[in-house]
């Protein structure tokens, strides 16, 4: 749980239900259908978890995601590939130029936690453990307890717009009414402190 900084004391929580996928052209875009995370490298050495899915491929051949980070486990995509693809318990081939048939070139593996609410928000869709959301326990996906991977799909927002505005609206409304009330308890005092002149 983290603290926000609002007019009161409250708390900022993480809404972790699935969002729907959207199909996309790119080949390297990836979604999870099911529970778990896509690992990333930082800078600093840490490791990262997201879902955000919308890869690419680096300069130097390297599966990145969209702010650069290498993909863990690491996948070195071929210079000379024509073809990739990933099954939906993360096996990553490639058919290399010349070839009829693809080959392995890596593993997908996701990362899941006993209480994904307590990982920690360092923006960017990256998220990182703590001691509240537990230690990452990492498999294939599609076995026991980990989602599969959706290839050619991203997934989108979990959070409802629809709700969201009416909760918007009506946090609106209840601001209006308490500025009306604080102006007319203004004027009340203003009357009151001429009358007792």
């Amino acid at each position: 749980m983290q603290v926000g900084y609002g007019v009161k004391t409250g708390s900022v929580y993480r809404v972790t239900e699935q969002g729907s996928m959207t199909r996309t052209d790119n080949r390297y875009d990836m979604a999870i259908n099911g529970r778990g995370y896509f690992q990333v490298a930082l800078p600093d050495g840490r490791t990262a978890y997201t879902r955000a899915g919308n890869f690419s491929s680096s300069p130097t051949g390297q599966l990145v995601s969209e702010d650069g980070y290498v993909i863990q486990p690491e996948i070195q995509i071929p210079e000379t590939a024509i073809d990739f693809s990933v099954s939906a318990s993360g096996t990553v081939q490639a058919t290399i130029a010349g070839q009829t048939e693809p080959q392995g070139i890596g593993q997908l593996t996701l990362a899941t936690f006993v209480n994904p609410a307590g990982l920690e928000a360092l923006g960017g869709n990256l998220l990182v453990e703590t001691a509240a959301s537990g230690p990452a326990t990492v498999g294939n996906p599609n076995a026991t307890g980990f989602g599969s991977i959706n290839q050619n799909f991203v997934e989108a927002s979990n959070v409802n717009p629809v709700s969201e505005i009416s909760a918007l609206i009506m946090a609106q409304r209840a601001y209006e009414m308490n500025s009306k009330v604080i102006s007319a308890t203004d004027e009340m005092l203003q009357s009151t402190s001429q009358i007792l002149r």
